[in-house]
């Protein structure tokens, strides 16, 4: 089989292991005698309602609101999809999340909220605190997201810029709780997956305002004057670990990138290619992982073993200085393209499981041992344009990226270097 094909193949397999129609069913709970509300956020929102849509009794109380990524709903009967901003915040999210938070409140303790979570809910569930704006929210986003700040450190500032996040949705609830999980991070704690709405959380006012200064954050002054109110006490803190509320609420996850990484795997195998799995827990600059690999694959092609395919999850970060286009799974491809040089024999893909790599509809691309040498044949600059963050244009060029649309799910980055 063609390399390409084979790397393609192995990144829809690996989305195949996380798909909710089919992960989502065998962890369905009884109906309450009472009513059950579905509620969720995230890129995996619509698909995860229409699963439970498809296996709820008939004749058992179901109604809800969820809110996923503009493009990503799918057609329901029961349970309302509404589509907002991703990465940042829109007033759509608001909307949504308002309706939320009120249908929540009005629970008692013979129903049960069935909460949907998935990876870009921090964004979509988006309910600004009192005396935040959804200006100034977004404004402090994209900040963040240039930042080079993990995913833990944006969600811990989420998390104390919310009315809903790091577990006040659960604290607003006087029915019990089943939150079913898809994580899109590394460790999957539900504390940081779309930034814990059902979950306990460990960080602090303090802890937000660290990220901001760490980062050099640049914020409105309503969002610091929120959150050194939110130090001194004067605004009470998320719910923490070992609260008495908690006490009814399971946050369950039900996929992860390493089942994703061993369903490539098993791929791979069947094609007669030997794995070398690294996790799912590789996080760091997208060029500095990039550089890591391409470490451990040139001794391989060198050594001319059989076929073995290095699989990796996880999530980088790019810390953002230039004006291109693309994401953390493309500006790894192309670090690492650098790296190599045309080495033979070695060709990788990275892709966002999500099916969107940062700014623009692309999951990401395949690198290929003549993928520099194809671009300078047209003129293409690979440093200058890893320079200026255009990942995205240097593949594109060459018509090496991988466009799935939406997945629905979301379990984090896949990369695999085949050398073969």
């Amino acid at each position: 089989m063609d390399p390409r094909d084979l790397l393609i193949r192995s990144f829809h397999a690996a989305i195949a292991a996380a798909d909710p129609l089919q992960i989502l069913p065998e962890h369905l709970p009884a109906p309450p005698s009472g009513r059950t509300l579905v509620i969720g956020a995230g890129k995996a929102g619509a698909s995860m309602a229409l699963a439970v849509e498809r296996h709820w009794p008939a004749g058992a109380s179901l109604e809800g609101v969820v809110i996923t990524r503009h493009g990503h709903g799918l057609p329901t009967e029961r349970i309302k999809v509404i589509e907002a901003g991703h990465p940042v915040p829109d007033e759509a999210g608001e909307v949504g999340a308002r309706e939320i938070l009120r249908k929540v409140k009005g629970l008692g303790p013979d129903d049960l909220l069935l909460a949907l979570i998935s990876g870009g809910g921090s964004a979509l569930l988006s309910l600004p605190a009192e005396g935040v704006s959804m200006d100034a929210l977004k404004a402090t986003t994209r900040e963040l997201l240039k930042s080079g700040a993990r995913i833990e450190e944006i969600n811990t500032v989420r998390k104390h810029l919310s009315a809903i996040q790091g577990g006040r949705l659960a604290g607003a609830c006087k029915a019990p709780v089943l939150a079913l999980v898809i994580s899109d991070v590394t460790g999957d704690d539900p504390t940081h997956i779309a930034s814990g709405p059902c979950a306990p959380d460990p960080t602090t006012y303090a802890d937000a305002l660290a990220v901001l200064e760490r980062h050099r954050v640049s914020t409105a002054p309503s969002v610091l004057q929120h959150l050194r109110r939110g130090k001194s006490g004067e605004i009470p803190e998320t719910p923490k670990p070992g609260d008495p509320l908690f006490s009814r609420v399971e946050n369950r996850v039900v996929a992860t990138a390493r089942l994703a990484l061993g369903a490539a795997e098993d791929f791979f195998h069947s094609h007669g290619i030997r794995t070398r799995n690294l996790g799912d827990l590789i996080t760091g600059e997208a060029r500095e992982v990039a550089s890591a690999q391409e470490a451990l694959a040139r001794p391989i092609a060198g050594r001319g073993e059989p076929p073995v395919a290095i699989v990796s999850g996880g999530e980088c970060t790019v810390t953002v200085r230039g004006r291109g286009r693309g994401g953390r799974c493309t500006e790894f491809l192309l670090a690492l393209a650098i790296g190599l040089d045309g080495l033979p024999k070695v060709q990788a893909i990275a892709c966002d499981t999500d099916g969107i790599d940062g700014s623009e509809d692309n999951a990401g691309a395949v690198l290929l041992p003549d993928s520099l040498s194809r671009a300078a044949r047209r003129g293409v600059d690979a440093r200058k344009l890893l320079a200026d963050n255009d990942a995205y244009g240097f593949f594109s060029s060459l018509g090496d990226l991988v466009e799935t649309g939406p997945t629905r799910t979301n379990v984090n980055d896949y990369r695999a270097i085949l050398i073969a």
